[in-house]
């Protein structure tokens, strides 16, 4: 290393920094020269290396080149699996500092000798052959992974495919079929990585187009992944395209169930629940309990589509001792879900903030970001609910840069509806509006009836609050009827109702709201300039006391606002 530094110095005043590192890449051509006196073996990054390379053995040497094939280091069973290479010749390659023995017991080569020793593995021609010996090793432990995913270790196997992630990208390079994508596909779901997933198996789809079960299960897992990164196609649409190429009866009720929970607040809720309840009775069937407490679990957050507060609680009591006895962490987190979203609904505030911080202590422990990012999003409802505006809007900030961060596109969606209410319960009109309109478009594209149903019923109550609600109220009230009324979910009927009443902390019902039932009806002249002084006074009153927590019987429902978490 110091002598890679004295050769790039040399080199700065005629490439310049940004130049001399760009060239780096071919490091071999870019240090040679440069350095006068000294031993031959000094003058050149290449010499050096050379030098190092004739003193090895021919156990060492064939080592160190095969080493060249792993990306980021690896344990001593991928050296001994991959490479044939056995802790004595690792421990003598340490010692002549040509490998490197990090503290969490990996091997791995600094970049300039990987560099070397791949030359070495292509001079040898082994290139072909490692590379594959890598990519089925890397395989396997992702299959091993995926089994383990579902469970008491799952924590234990999310953290090694963190430190493998590296030569797990590389396996994806180099051919793989679609076993390797098929066995990530919950990890990457797990952590978040929805971008990284889609670009994986579009990739390998496209380059393997003869059907079979395998290629039917990665196309379903490309749809939940295009699903989540929220890209403007239509929910119901990918849906139904994956699920016909399902035949065999578990696969199907995987996929079905895969697809409801994604996006289970977007599209036709009572499609949803009817997928949710196929599936449930194939994996009853089956006895598949880790299945049958997911199932569980989405059909406790559907059942709040019609309103029935004991389906629910029994569905997400249920799911949640299942998956306390499959001592599955993230299943502990997806059942807790429906049972905060009662607890909003029946103005228990204290039990869902317990329920919401609890979930994110384990979300953040288990680094499932877009998870943390609800949790905090759901905090943020709560504070506002409780008429702790500071705390929410913060909360509600805090979970829309964690969602960014980590495209999770329904999560950022949750966060920035949550900060429209906030504004607008602050009596800033403007930011309401401008964070309520901001996932307009978003929500049409993906089918998010409901999102856009309460978006336009709070856009027409902001027209309202300043007055202007002929222009602008009729127009958004209309918006929000034109959604499909299939079943219009109790969430939403909290929603929309409580804060179409005037429903934030500190307001009380007034009668703004019926001039939206009628359609958008607006009062005029005086009756305007009455409406208007009536926000007016609202707003002062929030000004003169934002945390006073004075929430009316709409809240007491549940103001659970936002097209809702997957």
């Amino acid at each position: 290393m110091p002598l890679a530094l004295e050769l790039a110095a040399t080199r700065v005043r005629a490439l310049g920094v940004r130049e001399l590192a760009a060239r780096l890449d071919d490091r071999f051509r870019v240090l040679a020269g440069g350095r006068h006196g000294g031993p031959a073996r000094q003058r050149t990054l290449r010499a050096m290396i050379d030098w190092s390379w004739e003193l090895l053995t021919g156990p060492e040497r064939v080592a160190l080149r095969r080493l060249a094939v792993h990306a980021g280091g690896c344990t001593l069973d991928a050296a001994e699996a991959v490479c044939d290479a056995g802790v004595d010749v690792l421990a003598r390659l340490v010692d002549r500092s040509l490998v490197v023995r990090t503290e969490e017991g990996r091997y791995r080569l600094l970049e300039s000798v990987a560099a070397y020793a791949l030359e070495r593995l292509r001079e040898a021609g082994e290139e072909d052959e490692f590379r594959h010996r890598h990519v089925l090793h890397y395989t396997d432990l992702a299959e091993q992974a995926a089994e383990r995913l579902r469970g008491p270790e799952q924590g234990h196997w999310l953290k090694l495919l963190d430190e493998e992630a590296a030569n797990l990208r590389a396996a994806l390079g180099n051919e793989t079929g679609f076993r390797l994508v098929n066995a990530l596909a919950w990890y990457w779901y797990l952590r978040g990585r929805f971008g990284e997933a889609r670009r994986a198996f579009a990739e390998t789809l496209a380059a393997h187009s003869l059907a079979s079960p395998a290629r039917t299960e990665a196309a379903t897992w490309l749809t939940a992944f295009t699903m989540l990164v929220g890209e403007g196609t239509d929910s119901e649409e990918l849906r139904q395209a994956a699920l016909a190429e399902h035949d065999d009866p578990l696969a199907r009720a995987k996929a079905e169930w895969l697809l409801s929970h994604v996006h289970w607040a977007y599209g036709d809720l009572a499609v949803n629940e009817r997928r949710v309840d196929r599936a449930l009775a194939v994996f009853r069937e089956r006895d598949d309990r880790w299945f049958t407490a997911a199932a569980l679990a989405t059909r406790a957050k559907l059942a709040v589509g019609h309103g029935d507060l004991a389906a629910m609680e029994r569905d997400a009591v249920r799911s949640a001792a299942l998956f306390a006895e499959l001592g599955d962490p993230w299943g502990r987190l997806e059942a807790s879900d429906a049972l905060v979203r009662r607890a909003e609904i029946t103005g228990d505030y204290a039990e869902a903030a317990r329920l919401l911080r609890d979930g994110l202590r384990l979300a953040e422990e288990s680094r499932m970001w877009p998870e943390a990012s609800f949790r905090m999003s759901g905090l943020g409802r709560v504070a506002l609910l409780t008429g702790a505006l500071g705390e929410a809007r913060d909360l509600h900030e805090r979970a829309l840069d964690l969602a960014r961060r980590h495209m999770a596109r329904s999560a950022e969606e949750f966060a920035e509806v949550g900060l429209g209410l906030v504004a607008r319960a602050r009596g800033d009109l403007d930011a309401a509006e401008r964070h309520l309109r901001a996932r307009l478009g978003w929500l049409r594209g993906i089918g998010g009836t409901a999102g856009l149903a309460f978006a336009h019923a709070q856009l027409g109550f902001i027209a309202e609050e300043r007055g202007d609600s002929r222009r602008r109220a009729g127009p958004a009230h209309r918006g929000a009827r034109r959604r499909p009324r299939r079943r219009r979910p109790a969430r939403d009927r909290a929603r929309a109702g409580g804060a179409g009443r005037g429903a934030v902390p500190g307001g009380r019902p007034r009668g703004r709201g019926r001039a939206a039932r009628r359609g958008g009806r607006a009062p005029c002249g005086g009756r305007r300039r009455a409406a208007a002084r009536r926000a007016a006074r609202r707003r002062a009153d929030l000004r003169e006391d934002p945390g006073r927590p004075r929430c009316c019987r709409d809240q007491r429902r549940g103001v659970v606002a936002g097209e809702g978490k997957t």
